[in-house]
């Protein structure tokens, strides 16, 4: 299990990006635009250092829905290596079973 601490920041960072979205989406237009005026695509620039951080979609960790993990990450199951493996083996994932040869 990850730390509580570890969990909650990158939930709050998940909220950040997706409040400041539309408008990150819409200053990152006007300041890739190369048919716009340069000053304008600066200010743009500018407004966008301005944004927090944590807004910025590249800062959420990916993690595991179940216990938390960074590492060893799925992301169609959005679940750990071994969260799949524990649920597979109690036989909670349809179509998953222990493999036997």
């Amino acid at each position: 299990m990850a730390k509580k601490g570890a969990i909650e920041i990158n939930n709050k960072r998940k909220r950040m990006v997706k409040k400041y979205a539309s408008k990150r989406a819409r200053l990152l237009a006007i300041a890739r635009d190369r048919s716009k005026p340069m000053e304008e695509r600066f200010a743009a620039q500018l407004k966008l250092n301005e944004l927090p951080r944590n807004s910025a979609p590249a800062r959420v960790r990916n993690r595991c829905e179940i216990s938390g993990r960074p590492r060893g990450y799925y992301r169609k199951l959005r679940m750990s290596r071994i969260a799949l493996r524990e649920l597979s083996n109690q036989g909670l994932i349809p179509g998953m079973t222990k493999s036997s040869w």
